[in-house]
């Protein structure tokens, strides 16, 4: 199992924030995004706690943020090594991120089949 100081997770989590593509970044408005040692519930890698995107309406008032929470635990133990908790990380903010969009459960794995897919893809052109 991998243990990493909490800074050095949270600058892996920020990196991760960064790498959501411009066209998604820059639709994200009230949200913030935390880093927890440990789920409430087992099984859980992050947790998004809102209202989608898709359920809002330009007439609501003003809101507390809508929260994204990265947890550090079970990261750090799925890990096989940095390379390999960057990407676990990373997946799991897109996978939180998706939710805040207004995907379902369902629907964001089918999302991640196909990001997956195009990764494949492009790493072997880069070869």
């Amino acid at each position: 199992m991998m243990q990493i100081p909490s800074r050095e997770f949270d600058a892996i989590v920020d990196s991760a924030i960064r790498r959501i593509p411009p066209p998604f970044l820059g639709r994200l408005r009230n949200i913030a995004f935390l880093v927890e040692s440990e789920p409430p519930e087992p099984g859980l890698l992050g947790l998004y706690q809102g209202r989608p995107l898709t359920e809002r309406s330009v007439s609501e008032p003003a809101s507390l943020p809508d929260t994204i929470t990265i947890y550090q635990g079970p990261h750090e133990r799925m890990a096989h090594d940095e390379d390999h908790l960057r990407k676990i990380v990373e997946d799991t903010v897109w996978h939180e991120v998706a939710h805040y969009f207004g995907l379902n459960e369902e629907e964001v794995l089918r999302a991640e089949r196909r990001r997956d897919v195009e990764r494949r893809r492009r790493s072997r052109r880069i070869r």
